[in-house]
């Protein structure tokens, strides 16, 4: 079922600040998919998934060439995946929003000197919460 990204109703919205892992789909340089699980932010207000992780991965080489990824999350019946342009984040304030996201909704992550985040700029939410 395709929700409107511009207006969720109070059970997706909890459902997305509920301790759930999730999925990242990226793709690679030859356009097969990368899936890995992941935890990760929403922010509701600017529509964007904060995703934490490290320099060096295969996520992050995918995620550095653009394209398209999505986040999928489940619980039973209720279940998300948020789709949209990825995009790698470096700079100190993005990866200080992805973690502060990370925290929110899990815990606080360990210190790592060579951290980045990868956000997706969500256009289109399929689910049901």
């Amino acid at each position: 079922m395709a929700l409107d990204p511009h207006d969720l109703g109070e059970a997706v919205l909890t459902f997305l600040r509920e301790r759930h892992l999730a999925t990242l789909t990226t793709l690679r340089a030859d356009g097969s998919p990368h899936v890995v699980p992941v935890g990760f932010g929403y922010d509701p207000d600017a529509g964007i998934v904060r995703v934490i992780t490290f320099d060096g991965c295969q996520k992050v080489a995918n995620a550095a060439r653009g394209g398209r990824a999505a986040v999928s999350q489940v619980d039973g019946g209720r279940w998300l995946t948020l789709e949209g342009v990825v995009r790698l984040v470096t700079d100190a304030d993005g990866v200080a929003r992805a973690v502060a996201a990370y925290t929110e909704r899990y815990q606080a992550p360990n210190e790592r000197p060579d951290r980045v985040a990868i956000e997706i700029a969500v256009d289109r939410i399929l689910g049901r919460a």
